[in-house]
């Protein structure tokens, strides 16, 4: 992909670049006089003409489960369904050549400096909610509920107020039918500790364990952050949250919090899926602004600009701190070292209410030949 190259129709207009994007390449395009935002996939890749039998044989089965799972949770995920306009979906998913693309929306996103007043930090956590409960609703876990993946857009006329758009279904799956351990994506900071153990390779853990409760642990902990700024406080020598509960530790909100959310906080965080509340819960306890003041004192927080192509690393006390570069897959050795190794990329953005997406075309016999999609601007990079 260069530009000046046309794939697919989308006219790509600007230098490919591979910032943030792990193991994609992403660039800007444009189709029909829309501006959008197109992704390179580096792997699979589907077997050329000089493949050998095996090498034919393995690159196909990889490409066949790539297009399922893509495929499996697009069909899922209608842009046209009711409550789906805060979700950013793919426009368009092919393959040309050996390669496979992503194409999304170019859109522009605000960049508040979190915490927000508690009357917006109130809309966006409802908002955000709303759109995670749509997908458990269908049985479906975003995988990778991160910060990162959440692009925050402001709403005017006055009085305006922020809303939580929930990007990157790239690691998607079906509750209980999560990728293999080696290829299932998330973040080491945000993961769930059944999340963690499945990529260590434990044995006790297995895939049906991967379920929606998954996506609530990382809710508490995006919730924690956008209310205060920072993450619940983990303990030194962890290198996650996970890490901490999975060794029998307990997370410490901040005391700022009322009673209620840091109740509800410890129980997001809950080692045990099963004690973990779901999303009505969650917006029973966040059902007013009210809940989203916070106390005078406690433990301070550090605020953070919720800007583009960054991603988090967390310090010991619980604060987060902003680093360049962007993770969305994430291969990982999970220890009280929270030594890991990220590849992969970023998120997508999400269409116009207003204006309903391309068709998808579904995968042809064996290998794929249609589409979908994801964008990005502050410009913010959706990959």
């Amino acid at each position: 992909m260069k530009r000046g190259d046309v794939l697919h129709g989308y006219e790509i207009v600007s230098e490919p670049s591979n910032k943030g994007a792990g193991r994609c390449v992403w660039a800007f395009a444009r189709k029909n006089g829309k501006d959008y935002f197109i992704k390179k996939y580096l792997d699979p890749k589907r077997p050329g003409p000089s493949a050998g039998e095996e090498k034919r044989r393995r690159l196909t089965a990889e490409c066949a489960e790539f297009e399922r799972r893509h495929h499996a949770v697009a069909s899922m995920l209608r842009p046209d369904a009711v409550g789906a306009g805060n979700l950013v979906l793919a426009l368009d998913f092919f393959h040309e050549g050996s390669s496979y693309y992503k194409v999304t929306e170019k859109i522009t996103e605000a960049e508040p400096a979190i915490p927000l007043e508690p009357e917006q930090t109130h809309v966006l956590l409802r908002t955000l909610a709303i759109s995670l409960r749509l997908l458990h609703d269908i049985g479906v876990v975003h995988g990778d509920l991160k910060p990162d993946n959440i692009l925050i857009q402001r709403r005017t006329p006055a009085p305006s107020f922020h809303v939580a758009k929930l990007i990157d279904f790239d690691d998607a799956y079906v509750a209980g039918d999560p990728p293999a351990r080696d290829v299932v994506g998330g973040d080491l900071l945000f993961g769930a500790p059944e999340w963690c153990r499945y990529v260590q390779g434990d044995p006790s853990v297995g895939g049906s364990q991967l379920t929606t409760k998954a996506d609530m642990f990382a809710l508490g902990l995006v919730a924690h952050y956008y209310l205060t700024g920072a993450l619940p406080g983990f303990g030194s020598g962890y290198g996650s949250p996970a890490d901490a509960v999975s060794s029998g530790q307990t997370l410490d909100p901040d005391r700022r919090l009322t009673d209620k959310v840091a109740d509800l906080v410890r129980s997001l965080t809950a080692r045990d899926p099963d004690r973990r509340p779901g999303v009505d819960q969650f917006l029973a306890v966040v059902a007013s602004a009210d809940s989203c003041r916070l106390a005078a004192g406690g433990r301070p927080s550090t605020p953070r600009s919720a800007g583009s192509d960054r991603r988090f690393e967390a310090r010991p006390d619980g604060t987060v701190t902003g680093v360049p570069g962007r993770t969305s897959r994430i291969r990982t050795s999970v220890g009280h070292d929270g030594a890991s190794r990220h590849t992969g990329g970023p998120p997508a953005s999400a269409p116009p209410a207003a204006t309903p997406p391309p068709s998808v075309t579904p995968p042809t016999a064996g290998l794929p030949h249609d589409s979908r999609p994801r964008p990005r601007s502050r410009l913010r990079i959706n990959l």
